[in-house]
């Protein structure tokens, strides 16, 4: 499957949520009897200070692969076809190799994707770095070898799994400099109260810090 109707996002509750940070979300998540964080997949591109991102899920399933010199179409095709405000998130873990780049993210970023999310490694950092206002992308780590020969997308727009999370088309994925966390589409809303209720209660007591009162009296609540 490499089509997929966005046209149910939920972008209100969206912009709610940007509002917040990822430890708000997570925790807002479990008090609800969910896990999202995908483990292990760290910031390496560019974010300004105490920004988010947080859109809907475009997928991208690699597989193992000794082809030479075959283009990454399914990729290319998934960014191509992408929702402007959409995240890439690319499962690429079953081979060595980095699939995302300087090209991949120069694409999706003028498609008007937020960020990419790989379960693997990437390189042409300084490029995506340096790209205007840069690009938020999301990885393992760094290296500069290439996927041909190891690796090549096998489908798009197909559930993933990324350290036991599963991401759909269309759930929504949050990337902030903490990490990325991924809420199912169909427990958004309940999410997104439950971060204001503790985003509010987090306010107050950090008013009350400020105000000189002791940490200890003031948190837990």
């Amino acid at each position: 499957m490499d089509r997929f109707d966005y046209s149910d996002t939920d972008w209100d509750a969206i912009a709610r949520l940007k509002k917040w940070y990822s430890g708000d979300l997570h925790d807002s998540m479990e008090s609800l009897g969910l896990w999202g964080h995908l483990p292990g997949i760290s910031l390496f591109g560019a974010l300004d200070p105490g920004a988010v991102v947080c859109g809907p899920a475009v997928t991208v399933q690699f597989g193992p692969s000794q082809r030479r010199g075959v283009p990454q179409d399914i990729y290319h095709h998934a960014i191509d076809s992408a929702p402007k405000g959409g995240i890439m998130v690319v499962e690429a873990s079953c081979a060595a190799g980095s699939c995302t780049g300087g090209l991949m993210s120069t694409g999706a970023k003028i498609r008007g994707l937020a960020a990419t999310v790989v379960n693997g490694t990437v390189r042409d950092i300084a490029e995506v770095q340096g790209q205007g206002q840069g690009y938020a992308l999301f990885a393992t780590g760094l290296s500069p070898v290439g996927v041909t020969g190891k690796k090549e997308p096998r489908e798009s727009q197909v559930p993933i799994q990324i350290g036991g999370v599963t991401i759909r088309p269309g759930d929504i994925v949050f990337g902030d400099i903490d990490g990325v966390v991924v809420v199912p589409k169909e427990h958004l809303r309940a999410v997104v109260e439950a971060a204001e209720a503790l985003g509010q209660t987090e306010t107050e007591c950090r008013d009350r810090l400020l105000s000189g009162e002791p940490l200890q009296s003031v948190w837990p609540v």
